[in-house]
């Protein structure tokens, strides 16, 4: 596992103050905005901004969120973002396979995509999406936009969305794409953001997509292999290797049997901690 995912915070880009405080933020992932969080009349001057910032982040991944492609900003954006060069590039409201194709086509160079899947058509072609093509490496739930599109209500446990998250985890695994779980919007409730993260966390997720800095450390902590299941691990790992040297093709750690599911399980748990421990 090259990079952990486990926070990927947005970061406003005609905000000259937050994009020098990110450079502090224990974040594995920085997503520099030209959308959302920029207004009309700003636009030109925040992709300014970004793409001279681009580069000065260490060993967090960057990436820059673009404008749609149905905007008027998509061909500028897109243009200024393959010359900084980040880790990625972010493209909003992708829905289909021909999304990516187009945004494929307008991204020359051999960058990765991270596609934002939030809308219900998104939700229905998740696996379309990812499968699209090698350089899409993660789909990112919009949650605000599929909840407006479903006229969902933001509530406790997400009930309105499990079937779409679901759906959006699918259709990545499937393809062996990366997920990130959408944003949590009161920035004041860490105990219920912390009870989302782990229900992400449980589902399936890589990581949590965040609004505020305050939001990095339990976001950081949940989404990390505690030392117990780093220790768990190793153990299984271990039992495991005793009973192929023995000719068994199971073995048994701590009561229960183990197969080379749990061993796969083990060691996608230890890579992550590796991964964690290379970024820190």
């Amino acid at each position: 596992m090259a990079n952990p995912r486990r926070s990927a915070l947005y970061m406003p880009g005609a905000n000259e103050r937050a994009l020098e405080k990110a450079r502090g933020l224990d974040a594995d992932a920085l997503i520099l905005d030209l959308e959302d969080s920029v207004s009309p009349d700003a636009k030109a001057a925040a992709r300014d901004l970004v793409c001279a910032a681009a580069g000065s982040y260490g060993k967090r991944e960057v990436t820059i969120r673009v404008n749609g492609l149905d905007t008027e900003w998509f061909a500028d954006d897109v243009r200024a973002a393959v010359a900084a060069a980040p880790d990625a590039i972010v493209v909003p409201k992708v829905n289909s396979a021909a999304d990516v194709h187009r945004i494929l086509d307008a991204v020359p160079s051999d960058l990765p995509i991270w596609a934002m899947v939030e809308s219900p058509l998104a939700m229905l072609h998740a696996y379309e999406i990812a499968s699209a093509s090698p350089r899409v490496a993660v789909l990112v739930l919009g949650t605000n936009d599929l909840a407006k599109e479903l006229h969902a209500e933001h509530v406790p446990g997400r009930g309105p969305l499990l079937t779409s998250l679901s759906l959006a985890l699918l259709g990545a695994r499937a393809a062996g794409k990366a997920i990130l779980d959408g944003v949590y919007n009161d920035v004041k409730d860490l105990d219920g953001f912390a009870e989302e993260c782990t229900q992400g966390r449980q589902y399936g997720f890589d990581g949590k997509t965040l609004i505020h800095p305050g939001q990095l450390e339990p976001c950081n902590r949940i989404f990390a292999p505690s030392e117990a299941e780093i220790a768990h691990a190793e153990k299984v790992i271990a039992a495991f290797e005793e009973a192929k040297a023995a000719g068994k093709g199971v073995a048994t750690v701590d009561g229960k049997m183990i197969e080379n599911l749990h061993v796969a399980n083990a060691e996608r748990v230890l890579s992550v901690a590796a991964a964690i421990a290379g970024r820190d």
